[in-house]
């Protein structure tokens, strides 16, 4: 394998908290690295309860 590809993934998967990282191999060969990262906040109280809310309302 390439290392500066090796490098390029190393250092998206160090770089992320939260989220993924996509690796697109075409004929055996690595042709896209997609990274999709997620930031959490931290819920209040009041928010907790309206998620609660629209979560049951989604559950059949």
């Amino acid at each position: 394998m390439d290392e500066q590809k090796l490098n390029f993934i190393l250092s998206a998967l160090k770089g992320i908290e939260y989220g993924s990282v996509v690796i697109t191999i075409h004929n055996g060969h690595i042709t896209q690295v997609d990274t999709t990262e997620k930031t959490r906040f931290p819920a209040h109280q009041e928010n907790l309860r309206v998620q609660k809310t629209k979560r049951s309302h989604y559950r059949s």
